[in-house]
């Protein structure tokens, strides 16, 4: 991918020590990154290895013991709680392992709660319509599956049209063929809106589907690869 497409995050030095006790936990150790717009990012590596930690730091859900991030040129480590909130509300969709939907709540009132504080969001029907859930709009979580709760929140989180999504296994709780199905409803996503995607995953074979691929170790980028033919999610195996 072109270096001259704008850059989205830049994270400079980024080190994440965690206190418990006597006892320091070096959870990232001066990680330094560039994410163009536009772009799919695979992190992958070991449980420990870091990966949250950044995307975590990235969302502004954490922030770094040392360096900075800057997400369009405004640095996020010197932002007070209400800057990263709205940070958070108005640029960045999370997709987690586990899929936090409100069991109380129809699939289409689970993305209306981000729709409602949102300055331009979809209408809840298109965004569940966008992961193949145009269908299911008054279904409670407990009448669908795993990989429909998972696109449901996919849904939620795209619903507010971000700029950037960070996904931390967002297949992790599935199995193969309803994770491909996962992966295809993030894919279309990232075609037809054109967001910033970073996916956490410690599974190899999602890492075809990416733009680059950053190999974490130990609190380091060990390495980079770009790949330069990427697979369609339809055709990965695991």
């Amino acid at each position: 991918m072109s270096t001259e497409r704008e850059v989205v995050f830049r994270a400079r030095g980024i080190t994440k020590v965690y206190r418990m006790g006597d006892v320091e936990v070096h959870a990232l150790r001066g990680v330094d990154l560039d994410l163009v717009a536009g772009e799919m990012v695979v992190l992958l590596g070991p449980s420990g290895s870091g990966k949250s930690t950044l995307l975590n730091i990235l969302g502004g859900l954490d922030v770094p013991s040392e360096g900075h991030v800057w997400y369009h040129g405004e640095d996020l480590t010197t932002a007070d709680d209400q800057a990263l909130t709205a940070f958070r509300r108005e640029h960045v969709g999370f997709v987690f392992q586990f899929y936090n939907l409100i069991p109380s709540l129809s699939a289409r009132e689970n993305v209306q709660i981000v729709t409602e504080i949102a300055p331009a969001p979809m209408e809840p029907a298109a965004a569940l319509e966008l992961v193949g859930l145009g269908d299911r709009l008054d279904h409670f979580p407990a009448q669908l599956s795993g990989g429909q709760q998972q696109r449901v929140a996919i849904a939620r989180a795209i619903a507010k049209r971000p700029a950037v999504m960070l996904c931390d296994e967002p297949t992790g709780a599935l199995d193969s063929q309803t994770g491909v199905v996962v992966l295809e409803a993030l894919e279309r996503i990232h075609a037809e809106i054109g967001t910033t995607t970073v996916i956490i995953t410690h599974n190899a074979d999602i890492a075809h589907m990416a733009n680059r691929v950053l190999y974490l170790a130990d609190g380091r980028i060990a390495r980079t690869e770009v790949n330069a033919t990427r697979k369609r999610a339809k055709d990965l195996r695991w």
